[in-house]
């Protein structure tokens, strides 16, 4: 975690409490697990399998994560090409270029399908301050994957079932008053009266 930002207090440190206590050492040991078969088994020619520490602590998920060497050679598996070999051939020591590897593999998530809420910012694994966010990220990946007919995880996403209407069909509801706009049958102003009577006295 970089040193340089200085130390939470009051309701941003409340707020940092609660990001750490939606972290789940459970879903990360298995987006850990799947990234080390993901890149074992779809290995480029000169590439070496990968062998890691996949326990769920929060300090090793983000140790493993943080150069961005592993989510740049899984980015490679998802998207061929998406990151040149030169870039992670060797772990990167500078801080601006583990930044650049996680930020390639953010991008690459998205082109991959993973939609904009369900993605993370480089800080957010860099810094550690929203390792949660990036699990929810791994998570989503893996469904895409899953759908794409690779390897993945977590749950089938629904698929897309779209309704064709034709024009009479359309025509038809024009005319048609859904119960959801409300109804205002039987409604009647009887026996309502506003504010006090005026008094006529003689």
């Amino acid at each position: 975690m970089s040193t340089f930002r200085a130390t939470k207090s009051g309701l941003s440190r409340e707020t940092q409490q609660k990001i750490n206590a939606k972290y789940d050492p459970d879903l990360a040991h298995m987006c850990l697990d799947w990234i080390q078969e993901m890149i074992n088994t779809n290995l480029n020619s000169g590439e070496d399998p990968i062998d890691f520490n996949t326990s769920g602590d929060a300090k090793n998920f983000s140790t493993v994560l943080h150069n961005g060497l592993i989510l740049a050679r899984l980015a490679n598996v998802l998207v061929s090409g998406s990151v040149p070999r030169s870039k992670y051939t060797r772990e990167p020591k500078l801080a601006f270029k583990q930044m650049e590897l996680i930020e390639i593999f953010i991008n690459k998530s998205r082109e991959f399908g993973v939609p904009d809420h369900e993605s993370f910012q480089t800080v957010d694994l860099f810094e550690e301050q929203n390792l949660y966010q990036v699990l929810v990220s791994l998570q989503s990946l893996g469904r895409k994957a899953k759908g794409r007919g690779m390897l993945g995880f977590g749950p089938k996403e629904a698929e897309p079932k779209p309704r064709h209407f034709t024009e009479e069909q359309l025509k038809a509801g024009v005319n048609i008053i859904s119960l959801q706009m409300g109804t205002n049958k039987g409604a009647t102003q009887s026996g309502m009266t506003f504010g006090k009577q005026r008094m006529i006295i003689d």
